[in-house]
C-alpha cells in the first residue's frame, strides 16, 4: 500500500495479493456485507472487569493479579483505539509485575517482552525471553517468544531451531507460527494449510480471540496468492466477532481500492474507521487513495497529520521508524533518512531494514554502496514486493538490466499487493 509520496506499504498489508486469476479478476465486493460495520461508535476504554481490577492497585501494589489484568485490558485498548497510551500503561504495569512476582515471574516476563516487540524494543525484549527461559517455568511458551523474536531481528537458523522445539501439530501455538515460517521461506501453500489448520482449532475451541485472529491473518495470506474473494470473506468473519475491528476494515478498504480501483468507496470505509482508530499509518493509507484519486489537498493533509501524530510524543519510539525513512526521502530530507535507517539496522537487521538503508544510500548518490547492500542482504534473502521493487530501482541506478528485468516480471504480478499507484513506476523500471 504505497503512495506517490510515501512508498513504503503499511504494516496491516504487507501480506496482501499478487496475482489474480479469472474468477478472482471479476471478483466485486458487496457494500451491503460491510456496511452495518461502519456505523461510528465510541471504542470503549473501559469495562466493569477493568474497573474491579484497576480499583486494586494502589501506590506500591503488591497486586500481582490486578497488575497483570489491568495490562491485559490496556492491551485490548491499544488495539482498539491504536492509542500508543494504552500500550505504554500496559508497559508500566507489567514493569511493577515483575518487579515484586516471585511466583509466576516467567510470565510476567513474557508479557512485558511482548509489550516491548509492539513498540519494536526488539532487544529489550530478547533479554526478558532469555530471563524467562532461565527461569523454566512455561518452557513452551518461551521458546514459542523466542521464535517469534529472532523472526523480528533477522535471524531466521535460530529462529528455525526453536520452531522445531515447539513442534506440536495439535498445538494453535504452533501451527500459527509454522505457517508464518513457511511464508517467510516463499511457500505460500504450505503456510495457507498450516493457517487453515490453526483456524480449525480456533473454531473447535470456540475461542472468539483466537478464531478472530486466526481469520485476519488468514485472510492476508488469501490475499497474498490472489484469492481474493477468500480473503474478503475471512475479513467479513472477523467482524462478525467484533464490528470494531480496525484491521479488517483496512483490509477491506484495500480490496476495494487495489482490486476495484474504487478510491472513493476506500476512502468512505477509512474515513469510518479513523474516527475511532488513530493509529498513524491510518493516514498513509489515505495519502495514497488520495494520491490516485489526484486529491492533492487531502493527500499533503494526510500526510501533514502523519507527520504531527508520530513525532507528538515520544511513546512511539522507534515504531515508525520504518516508515519515516521513506517518508523523509520523499521529503528530501535525505541525511535524516539514512540516520534513521542505519538505526532501524541497528536495531532490526532484517532484508526490509538493510532494503531501508540501501534505498537511501540510493538517494543520497550512492548507487553502488546501495547495491552492495542489495547483494548482501536482500536478494535471495526476501519475496516481499515492496523490497523487490527498492532493489529493482537500485540495480536499474547500476546499470544492472538483466536483474531488474527479472525483478520487474514478478513486479508486475504483484502490482495488486503494491497498489495502483505504484503500476506506473514499475511499468518504467
Amino acid at each position: 500500500m504505497k503512495t506517490t509520496i510515501v512508498k513504503l506499504i503499511p504494516i496491516f498489508i504487507t501480506l496482501i495479493f499478487s496475482s489474480c486469476d479469472t474468477s478472482e479478476s471479476t471478483f466485486k465486493t458487496n457494500q451491503e456485507d460491510y456496511e452495518p460495520y461502519l456505523a461510528t461508535k465510541t471504542v470503549k476504554t473501559t469495562s466493569k472487569y477493568f474497573e474491579l481490577w484497576n480499583s486494586k492497585i494502589k501506590p506500591d501494589s503488591l497486586q500481582l493479579l490486578s497488575l497483570g489484568n489491568v495490562a491485559s485490558e490496556y492491551n485490548r485498548f491499544f488495539k482498539s483505539t491504536g492509542d500508543v497510551q494504552y500500550l505504554k500503561k500496559a508497559e508500566e504495569c507489567l514493569q511493577r509485575a515483575v518487579e515484586i512476582a516471585t511466583v509466576g515471574k516467567s510470565g510476567y516476563l513474557r508479557a512485558l517482552a511482548r509489550n516491548y516487540i509492539s513498540q519494536h524494543r526488539f532487544k529489550e525484549a530478547l533479554v526478558l525471553a532469555k530471563e524467562a527461559r532461565e527461569l523454566g517455568s512455561g518452557l513452551n511458551e518461551t521458546q514459542s517468544l523466542l521464535f517469534d523474536l529472532h523472526m523480528e531481528l533477522g535471524d531466521y537458523t535460530l529462529a528455525n531451531q526453536y520452531l522445531d522445539s515447539i513442534k506440536n501439530l495439535s498445538d494453535f501455538g504452533y501451527l500459527i507460527r509454522v505457517a508464518k515460517w513457511n511464508d517467510h521461506k516463499g511457500d505460500l501453500d504450505t503456510a495457507i494449510q498450516f493457517m487453515e489448520k490453526a483456524k480449525q482449532k480456533a473454531e473447535s475451541s470456540n475461542n472468539q480471540g483466537l478464531k478472530q485472529w486466526s481469520y485476519t491473518n488468514l485472510a492476508d495470506f488469501y490475499g497474498h496468492a490472489g484469492r481474493i474473494s477468500d480473503s474478503y470473506n475471512m475479513y467479513l468473519q472477523a467482524l462478525k466477532i467484533d464490528p470494531q475491528n480496525a484491521y479488517a476494515k483496512k483490509g477491506i478498504a484495500w480490496i476495494v481500492y487495489s482490486h476495484e480501483r474504487n478510491g472513493e468507496e476506500a476512502l468512505r470505509i477509512l474515513d469510518e474507521v479513523m474516527q475511532n482508530h488513530e493509529a498513524p499509518e491510518n493516514y498513509l493509507l489515505q495519502a495514497e487513495i488520495a494520491s490516485y484519486l489526484n486529491k492533492d489537498i487531502l493527500q499533503l493533509q494526510a500526510l501533514d497529520d502523519y507527520f504531527k501524530k508520530t513525532n507528538s510524543s515520544n511513546d512511539y519510539g522507534s515504531m515508525y521508524n520504518a516508515y519515516n525513512v521513506d517518508f523523509y526521502i520523499n521529503a528530501d530530507i535525505k541525511n535524516r533518512a539514512y540516520q534513521l535507517a542505519q538505526e532501524e539496522v541497528r536495531n532490526r537487521p532484517t532484508p526490509e531494514s538493510y532494503s531501508l538503508l540501501a534505498y537511501s544510500l540510493l538517494h543520497l548518490g550512492k548507487e553502488e554502496k546501495a547495491m552492495e547492500l542489495i547483494d548482501a542482504h536482500v536478494a535471495n534473502a526476501t519475496f516481499e514486493p515492496a523490497l523487490l521493487q527498492m532493489a529493482a530501482e537500485i540495480y536499474k541506478a547500476n546499470g544492472k538490466t538483466e536483474k531488474v528485468s527479472k525483478l520487474k516480471k514478478e513486479l508486475l504480478e504483484a502490482t495488486f499487493e503494491l497498489g495502483p499507484v505504484k503500476e506506473a513506476t514499475i511499468a518504467a523500471l
